[in-house]
């Protein structure tokens, strides 16, 4: 028989039970919905991430606050108290291809506006700050070094902020009081969105390293130091020669730990792209699941045929079909069952993504590999649960089945 004939009568069986085989289908169509729609949500998490990361620059190289060790015991991170003004100076001036250097301070503060509050994170920061984090703003103007030299009490807000306090008000050149100091709006940043794995990039409020030390929350030393190097190939010389730097000014011993850890955002890139795919992963490893369940729903369904057409099966081979014609029949209709079920898991799927995208401001990115991984599962899964109803069917007496009422 050839296999023209047998995909034929297969179709041919398939839609004598349309209602039958569409609920068989039903569980193939979740299945590869549920893994196209699962994988599409942690690919759009991760170009998410990357674009975020891309935002913040990508040369950008943080050197932060380390442990330290006493009598044994090991500070969690930012324990050191070493990192100061005087090394953010030193980088700037000693270490080829460092374009921009920023101290840094960050602490949370109640800002309040007449009858307006809100509750923000205080970045304590130098002019070039704001080309190393790639701001850009929406109106006003920047932090420049005279405010740092004069200490002066200006801030730059985010526009989660600038919402938040002065709704339909320009903020430009109102006042605002953060742990009751005086701070002059002076500018408002461009909306970045929200952070990878974290708060939203536009919930913040810029001052002068000097003013948020000084003036706002009394402290001596900061918390990290953002640098950007010229181009993304010096990152990694830039990194060697900051750590012997710092390593040289903090007078540490060959045996001793580093006070300070140098980061940067090719290592956070990295990092993310390691958590996001390991998500990815997880999210359609449990979608997949469903397809299984539709498999054995595919086999008992197919079981349940193979009994009701015990006599069709001994008529065909007593006009001649071979055992394997018969095993062939069916597993056939087993592999449209799945391919057609799939075919319409994809469908289903491209409309979750678009309504859950437009729902909720998710993103998700369906890609081509991810439909033809669920095609080829959701086949294999037709074939693997398939294949013993076809088996049971072409082992049959045929006179034994031509007695079967």
């Amino acid at each position: 028989m050839s296999w023209l004939m047998i995909l034929r009568i297969a179709g041919l069986a398939l839609m004598r039970n349309k209602m039958r085989s569409f609920l068989t289908m039903l569980g193939i169509i979740i299945g590869v919905a549920a893994v196209i729609t699962m994988l599409a949500l942690g690919t759009g998490t991760q170009s998410q991430v990357q674009s975020s990361i891309a935002s913040m620059g990508t040369n950008t190289i943080t050197i932060s606050a380390g442990s330290v060790r006493s009598g044994g015991v090991r500070s969690g991170a930012f324990g050191s108290s070493k990192l100061t003004v005087d090394d953010a100076e030193a980088i700037a001036s000693s270490v080829d291809n460092i374009v921009y250097v920023s101290p840094i301070t960050q602490n949370s503060a109640q800002m309040i506006y007449q009858e307006q509050n809100w509750s923000t994170s205080v970045i304590g920061c130098a002019e070039s700050y704001q080309h190393i984090a790639n701001w850009s703003l929406a109106g006003g103007r920047v932090i420049t070094d005279e405010d740092v030299r004069g200490r002066l009490k200006v801030c730059v807000l985010g526009a989660t902020v600038a919402d938040e306090l002065f709704s339909g008000i320009n903020p430009v050149g109102q006042t605002v009081r953060v742990n009751k100091t005086p701070v002059r709006v002076v500018g408002v940043l461009v909306a970045k969105g929200d952070g990878s794995f974290g708060p939203s990039q536009d919930d913040i409020m810029l001052v002068p390293y000097t003013t948020a030390m000084n003036r706002i929350f009394s402290i001596r030393n900061i918390r990290n130091i953002q640098c950007s190097a010229a181009t993304e190939q010096s990152v990694e010389q830039c990194v060697e020669d900051i750590t012997s730097l710092l390593r040289a000014r903090h007078r540490l011993r060959t045996k001793d730990d580093d006070d300070f850890n140098v980061r940067t955002q090719a290592e956070l890139a990295s990092m993310m792209n390691e958590t996001t795919q390991t998500f990815t992963l997880l999210l359609g490893g449990i979608a997949s699941v469903s397809l299984m369940v539709g498999g054995i729903g595919i086999m008992n369904i197919m079981l349940v045929s193979v009994t009701e057409r015990i006599r069709e099966i001994g008529i065909r081979m007593a006009l001649g079909a071979k055992a394997g014609d018969i095993r062939n029949q069916f597993l056939v209709e087993s592999l449209l069952l799945s391919l057609m079920g799939g075919a319409l898991g994809v469908f289903t799927a491209f409309v979750m993504t678009q309504t859950a995208s437009r729902i909720f401001q998710m993103s998700m990115q369906i890609s081509g590999g991810s439909i033809i991984m669920a095609f080829a599962f959701s086949a294999c899964v037709g074939v693997f649960f398939g294949l013993y109803p076809a088996v049971q069917a072409s082992k049959l007496d045929p006179i034994q089945a031509l007695r079967h009422e």
